[in-house]
């Protein structure tokens, strides 16, 4: 990888980050913290993105540039299992449990729907 392209993906890396950030606030803000939607909505949104990628055949540096480095930091499984854990500790496995489920089978769900959606283009 070139040194041009090793800095895209850390600038990449970067709005990834926050644009999670903003995208996790905005909707606690609007629909506040019972429950994580922010992160899982980064985790759906970021799963049909990769998915339109695969479906439209984009390989190569472009796909590192564009899945590893903008939506593999706006995505964030280790804030989903943070907010997984969080649920349990306040005595909410059942939250926990959707939160973990959901974000999993919903997830493989926008990336299968992306690679079809991707495909179309």
């Amino acid at each position: 990888m070139s040194a041009l392209a090793i800095a895209a993906l850390t600038g990449l890396g970067g709005v990834g980050a926050l644009a999670r950030h903003f995208t996790v606030v905005t909707v606690a803000e609007r629909g506040g913290d019972h429950f994580p939607f922010g992160t899982l909505a980064v985790n759906l949104a970021g799963s049909l993105f990769v998915g339109l990628l695969l479906g439209a055949g984009v390989t190569g540096t472009t796909f590192t540039l564009l899945a590893g480095g903008l939506l593999g930091s706006y995505t964030t499984c280790s804030a989903w299992m943070a907010d997984s854990e969080g649920l349990a500790r306040e005595n909410r496995p059942h939250a926990a449990a959707v939160n973990i489920f959901l974000s999993l089978f919903a997830g493989f769900a926008a990336v299968v729907i992306g690679t079809v959606l991707g495909g179309l283009v």
